[in-house]
């Protein structure tokens, strides 16, 4: 679009506010995506005209923003409710989600700075910069989490800005002052509290949750943000960031140097209030009502992302169960349950020797960084397929065994050069592949052909005389037991509770009962 300035006036489409509407009026309705790719230009274009009076530019940017709401909640729930997305289809979801709320974040920080600088239009804007300074912030909030759906990195741009919104806020008075962010919508907000939504988002280690959690994640910080506490000094805080050098949320250690830009912040309240929350889920077996999380999450979900963040918001978060210890070498790694045993192929033979080589193309190398009892830490390769997420099964086998093990991906992190690095839960290093069926229901003399397979965790009972087996999702309903085979032994096993589900897959305790040769129960 070419920009000619003629006598003092904005020659742009969206000085005249007929045309502004038309402009609105003309979005697709039927394409969100598309809806948000025109926001996002015209947002860019209002950004880059530096002739705009201050009032003029909010207002413009208030229109374009109330245009894009329902767009962008549509979008975030079609990302996260479709994990299976081609690269061109999630490429296109993430980059219209992200590049809204980052036009959105600079024109509103645009609105501040023009403020600052006392240009034409900052007195009858006065009144309206508490609300552009929270949606500012709240812009970068959604930067953020963006980011991190990819698992990161977060720019640094992010937290400077972040840090610069709210200093605004305290250097002027207004950080406590109650604000309706959009008209319409239940309930008030405050510089702060969306400050430390962000903040306490970032102390959350939603880098080991799935997308869809760390979705869940930061709309319970929103909820929780009026419980948190923040003060220049450490008392009764967790955390902290420092607004002259920003960056991430930090967690406080001893003989951390205090200075005046420091403002030290955790869950306060909101811890007791987040258990509150998961006591009565737990009581009732559903999600209150009046917990809105922008989303039917379902109850597993949303108990599961409480208690992580029960952890993480604590004054003792988890600690590693083993050293990790640095170490060089590579492990082959099969993706998703049905590639696993693909891979095992124990169709043909039943003895314990599971070292069979997985079929030509099917394994890729990692890199090993280090290692500790229960996992590894690994450097994943660029060319590696999309399929990797927080709470993926993988089989595993090192250079040094002849056996496949089991592990879960817990942790995800991209660095500046956009090479992944992931933390490996090891279930176990030696698989045990079984047959399974519905108690009762199937013989495994007369119909193994109907036998489903699965994974035996671990090789026996533990002390409570539980074992774990991983099945594919669906399987499971909780009141049903299994017969298993294994060895041509046969087992009877009593349901005990589901220790973890994944996109493919559901990890079960059971209580086992050995029945002898051949038995069918």
């Amino acid at each position: 679009m070419a920009m000619n300035w003629l006598g003092g006036r904005v020659d742009h489409p969206m000085s005249d506010a007929k045309r502004a509407r038309e402009i609105i009026d003309a979005l697709p309705s039927n394409d969100p995506a598309k809806a948000l790719e025109e926001i996002s230009y015209w947002l860019d274009s209002i950004n880059q005209t530096g002739e705009f009076k201050l009032n003029q530019r909010f207002e413009n940017i208030d229109l374009l923003d109330a245009a894009a709401r329902s767009h962008a909640r549509k979008l975030s729930q079609d990302y996260l409710s479709m994990p299976r997305l081609q690269k061109f289809q999630e490429n296109r979801l993430w980059n219209a989600n992200f590049g809204l709320w980052r036009q959105l974040g600079d024109g509103y920080l645009r609105c501040v700075k023009q403020y600052e600088d006392g240009l034409i239009g900052m007195t009858i804007i006065r009144k309206s910069l508490p609300v552009i300074v929270a949606r500012a912030i709240r812009a970068l909030t959604y930067q953020v989490k963006w980011r991190l759906l990819r698992y990161g990195p977060v720019e640094r741009r992010i937290w400077t800005e972040l840090a610069q919104a709210y200093a605004i806020a305290e250097q002027s008075g207004f950080a406590d002052g109650a604000v309706a962010l959009y008209p319409g919508t239940a309930g008030e907000s405050t510089v702060r509290r969306e400050f430390l939504t962000a903040m306490m988002f970032s102390a959350s280690s939603p880098e080991g949750l799935p997308p869809l959690r760390q979705e869940i994640a930061e709309r319970a910080a929103a909820r929780l943000a009026a419980a948190f506490r923040i003060s220049g000094k450490p008392d009764g805080c967790t955390h902290f960031v420092d607004l002259a050098s920003p960056g991430p949320a930090v967690r406080l250690f001893k003989g951390a140097a205090a200075r005046p830009s420091l403002r030290y912040f955790g869950a306060g309240k909101g811890l007791a209030d987040l258990n509150q929350l998961i006591g009565r889920i737990q009581q009732s077996g559903a999600v209150p009502q009046a917990v809105n999380l922008g989303g039917d999450y379902g109850k597993d979900n949303v108990i599961g992302t409480f208690r992580h963040l029960a952890q993480y918001w604590s004054e003792n978060p988890p600690a590693r169960s083993s050293e990790r210890r640095p170490s060089a070498g590579r492990i082959t790694v099969v993706p998703g349950l049905r590639d696993i045993l693909k891979t095992l192929d124990p169709s043909d033979d039943d003895t314990l020797d599971f070292s069979l080589s997985q079929p030509a193309g099917s394994g890729e190398s990692w890199i090993v960084e280090d290692v500790s009892d229960g996992g590894y830490g690994a450097v994943i390769p660029s060319v590696t397929s999309d399929w990797i997420r927080v709470g993926t099964l993988i089989g595993i086998q090192s250079e040094a065994s002849r056996y496949w093990g089991i592990g879960l991906i817990r942790r995800i992190v991209r660095d500046e050069q956009q090479q992944r690095h992931v933390g490996i839960q090891v279930l176990t290093r030696t698989v045990i592949p079984v047959k399974i069926s519905l108690a009762q229901t199937l013989s495994f003399t007369a119909a193994d052909r109907e036998a489903e397979r699965a994974i035996l965790l671990p090789t026996g009972p533990d002390a409570k005389g539980e074992v774990g087996v991983i099945m594919r999702n669906g399987l499971f309903n909780g009141r049903d037991g299994l017969d298993m085979m294994v060895s041509e032994k046969s087992y009877r096993l009593t349901p005990v509770g589901l220790a973890e589900g994944g996109e493919d897959f559901d990890w079960v305790k059971y209580k086992v009962m050995e029945q002898g040769p051949g038995a069918s129960g």
